[in-house]
Formats: structure tokens, sequence, C-alpha cells
């Protein structure tokens, strides 16, 4: 399916107690180029998430966004500094005896002193950190791609309707080029009736000069590539693989046999077609530069 290099898809997730966000969003690029932000303590995510994407990104300028929230506490422990502890218990007896106050120390009164007890932040796996990310991940690529494919769809049927209007231009210049040949061997004679006045013209100078100006005009092999080219697009277009590539190269091609048939023009409707295929074309052509 034809997919644009366009897309955006988001997903958020509760998992094992950490809220997770996932967004990716593309434009339209020569190559796969991958940035992403997240949290830097979840660095080593990063590889693991451009190994992810581009399992189905082939195309595009994609960036991602990953945020990851633990519930309070969940990732927090915390310990006692037992030599602190029992140090400031021994100096607070120690002024109690020394000068005779009362010894009401209690658990409230040891833990309002610094450091006595330290929080820090668990050790955490990464392989469950990712999988759980992965999760998420994968529900935003999806719609990522959802989003792709429809703006593919839009893109598919457009150039098909234009192709369709190509193909029927080629016709007509098929149809009109034996006429180009015929108008112009009927100047021709006249021409020559006009300089011979009533001297006979040869008719066979007349049908050679007329076979050298059809060969130098013709232009069937041009209409002929043209039409190879036309059924190539449309092949191009059911195919399951990226294509963008393939379609740019062909819209050369394309081009190119427009041209010829233009330089060869010694009528004025083909020539007025020319210029109608090449406008299409060149619509083709920017329709296909978001095409992954």
């Amino acid at each position: 399916m034809l997919r644009s290099m366009t897309g955006y898809g988001r997903c958020q997730q509760m998992i094992g107690g950490r809220d997770i966000l996932v967004e990716i969003r593309s434009v339209n690029h020569r190559y796969f180029e991958f940035s992403a932000r997240v949290p830097r303590v979840y660095g080593y995510l990063e590889e693991k998430m451009k190994s992810f994407v581009q399992s189905r990104v082939s195309r595009g300028k994609v960036d991602v966004n990953v945020t990851v929230f633990t519930v309070e506490g969940q990732d927090a422990v915390v310990e006692l500094n037992r030599s602190l502890a029992q140090g400031y218990l021994s100096a607070l007896r120690s002024v109690s005896e020394g000068y005779q106050l009362q010894d009401d120390l209690s658990l409230s009164v040891l833990s309002r002193f610094p450091d006595v007890f330290s929080v820090r932040k668990a050790a955490e796996d990464e392989e469950v950190i990712w999988d759980a990310v992965r999760t998420v991940a994968e529900e935003a690529l999806s719609r990522f791609v959802e989003m792709r494919e429809k703006e593919g769809e839009k893109m598919r049927q457009d150039i098909s309707g234009r192709l369709d209007v190509i193909e029927e231009w080629v016709g007509e210049i098929e149809r009109r080029s034996p006429e180009t040949t015929k108008a112009y061997r009927e100047r021709l004679y006249a021409k020559l009736r006009e300089v011979l006045e009533e001297r006979a013209v040869d008719e066979s100078r007349i049908l050679t000069e007329a076979a050298v100006f059809s060969e130098r005009v013709a232009v069937d092999e041009e209409t002929v590539r043209l039409r190879s080219h036309l059924n190539q697009y449309r092949s191009f277009l059911s195919s399951k693989e990226p294509i963008g590539r393939k379609l740019d190269f062909l819209t050369q091609e394309v081009n190119r046999e427009i041209n010829t048939i233009g330089s060869k023009a010694q009528d004025l409707a083909v020539t007025r077609i020319v210029v109608d295929l090449k406008s299409e074309v060149e619509k083709i052509r920017e329709q296909i530069q978001n095409i992954e």
C-alpha cells in the first residue's frame, strides 16, 4: 500500500507504575533519518527505539519523543545511615549525662537530624523498562503508519487520475501524428505548384520529401515508451513495498519522452498537448516527493 512520508502517532499508557508517553512524527526526506528525545536516565532507549521504528519505516525524517514518569515513591529506596545515627545518639547522651539533662530522645527527634535517612533511586532493569516502552511504542507506531497509509491512498487516487489524463493526451498525439505528415505533404505540393507554375510537379519527389519529414517528426517510439511507463506507474502504485525512489526515476523518464515529443512537434495542437502533459507530470512529481 502506498504510504506518505508525513505522519503522526501518539500513545500514552500506565504500565508497571510508570506513566509512559510515546509520540512519533515524520516529514519527507530522501533517506531514513531518525532523532529521539528521551529522559537522560533512559538514554539507552534511543538506539532501541531507532531499530524498532526502522523495522516498519524505510524513508522520512522521523522524530520520536519518549517520556517516562514513575508514580511517586515507586522507584525510591529509603536508607538508614546507622553509623551516623549511632553518632548522634552517643553525642546526645553524652550531653545529657554531662549536664544532668533529661534524656527525652525519641525516634522523631533522631529523624530530624540531617543525613540520618537518605533517599535514592532504586536500580531499574533496562529490559523491563524497554518492554514497557515498546508496548506503548507499538500502538503509537501503528497509529503513525495508519495515518501514512491514509495519506498515501489519497495520493494514489490523485496520481491515478492524472495518469488517465496523460494517457488520453498520448492517444490524441498518436491520432494527430499521421495528419501532420499529410498536412505537410499538401503544403509542399501547393508550394511546388506555385514555384513551378505551369510545369508538372514531380510526385515522386513530393513523396520522398514527405517520407523524410515523416521520419523526422515521428513520435511512435516515444508514445510507445510513454504507455509502457504509464503501465509501470500503475504497477508500482499497487505495490506493497516502498516505491518513492522508483517513481522518482520513472517520472524523469516520462519527462524525457514528453520533451522529445515536444522537440519534434510540428503541429500547434500537439505543442499545446505537450505543455499540458508537462504540467500534469510536474504535479505528479510534486506528489511523489512525499511518497515513502
